[in-house]
């Protein structure tokens, strides 16, 4: 595996997506910086320039740290440019009497010009999150970060919600199929329909080793691509996984030390099959695999 160093955004990013040529970059209060890809030189100096910014509707009520974002199947409209954007609420809300465990916001993106405007239209919630046979581990230990994280495989319609299990040292993913923009009943509270996943929704679930602090990720020809990690760690290094559901187990795992970086890594993504990645500085990077 190979990685090269292709540009430069903005640091203390979160996770991002790439769709029809934009690189959107999200930090952990909803505010997305958008960057086209062609304008992402190799070897340019500075950051690369910045095509336009815009805030997520209703993140002054419900504010997603971003930590995995992915665009979807499903167009909210047939005259759409973008499918639904889906990106999580993870751990900003840890420290809250109710801290939003394994919620997913569901966007409608639309573009005028360089204006970006989005409309919250769902949230998508895992119903069993205190479910000590399911979602976390029973044990004496908490479960450190037991929000869950999202990948959406666009390509074959499927959920993926996964979440770290202390106890048992292992990862569990479930996979569910992916609702329906209409699906769910009205929640009050957010005005948008509310979809609440429940066991019997689960199409499969399996363990993987213990995944450290999961980051940003992705689905690319039905595998799915997981970061992890802090920088300069090494209780928690920056890591990449790949998780093959197929095979219900995990093909790769390697330590971003081992390719010249220990920034903890964010973002990733894939256009036109090429892998991109993203650290917390702001450093974007390809990745290949066959090398």
């Amino acid at each position: 595996m190979k990685v090269e160093n292709v540009s430069k955004i903005k640091d203390g990013r979160q996770d991002g997506a790439v769709y029809g040529g934009y690189y959107f970059s999200f930090n952990h209060r909803g505010e997305c910086t958008v960057y086209r890809m062609d304008a992402l030189a190799i070897g340019q100096d500075g950051e690369a320039e910045v095509f336009s910014e815009f805030v997520l509707d209703k993140s002054d009520i419900v504010v997603p740290h971003s930590n995995s974002v992915t665009f979807g199947n499903e167009f909210f409209d047939d005259q759409d440019e973008f499918p639904l954007l889906y990106t999580n609420i993870y751990n900003n809300y840890a420290k809250t009497e109710n801290p939003l465990k394994g919620v997913c916001l569901v966007y409608r993106l639309q573009r005028n010009g360089k204006h970006f405007e989005t409309t919250l239209v769902q949230m998508i919630e895992v119903g069993f999150v205190e479910d000590e046979s399911l979602w976390k581990s029973a044990g004496e230990q908490e479960d450190v970060r037991p929000y869950g994280n999202f990948a959406v495989d666009a390509e074959n319609g499927i959920l993926y919600a996964f979440t770290m299990r202390d106890n048992t040292q292992t990862t569990r993913y479930f996979s569910f199929p992916l609702p329906k923009v209409t699906a769910g009943e009205l929640c009050t509270v957010y005005g948008v329909q509310k979809v609440v996943l429940r066991e019997g929704d689960i199409q499969q679930y399996f363990d993987c080793d213990y995944h450290h602090y999961v980051q940003g990720a992705c689905c690319f020809k039905g595998n799915i691509y997981s970061l992890e990690g802090f920088t300069n760690s090494e209780d928690n290094p920056p890591a990449i996984r790949v998780i093959d559901p197929t095979l219900q187990k995990e093909t790769l795992y390697m330590q971003f030390k081992e390719l010249g970086t220990d920034i903890e890594p964010e973002m990733i993504d894939f256009e036109n099959g090429i892998c991109y990645y993203t650290d917390h500085h702001g450093n974007m990077y390809t990745i290949d695999f066959q090398n």
